[in-house]
């Protein structure tokens, strides 16, 4: 592989990074917005603003899977690393942590190489 060619995977996988750690941080704050929802709908049995949040946190969590198996596909992880990256989605706080990590061990992997 010739020296042009790392350096253009290296700067596509940082693209892909980028958008994985915009749509994690989406996706956990949509969560988080879920839950509060949730809890004032049918604990409190109060009708909110927050009415749309399920529709669109629908929506932003596709794009977080979208962006884990790019970002997956070109970090070559296994199968079980990327599912367990989509499932950090599902759970209020878990993505903020999954992003965090995740970041840092692609930064590791693109400096070593």
């Amino acid at each position: 592989m010739t020296n042009s060619t790392a350096a253009e995977k290296a700067k596509a996988t940082r693209s892909a990074l980028t958008r994985y750690r915009v749509m994690a941080w989406a996706a956990g704050i949509g969560l988080l917005l879920l839950c509060a929802n949730m809890f004032l709908r049918y604990v409190l049995d109060v009708e909110t603003v927050l009415d749309l949040v399920p529709r669109v946190h629908g929506f932003v969590y596709m794009g977080y899977l979208v962006t884990v198996f790019d970002l997956s596909f070109r970090m070559k992880w296994s199968l079980s690393k990327g599912v367990l990256v989509c499932l950090a989605g599902t759970v209020p706080f878990l993505s903020f942590v999954a992003e965090h990590r995740i970041t840092r061990q692609t930064r590791e992997a693109l400096a070593a190489s």
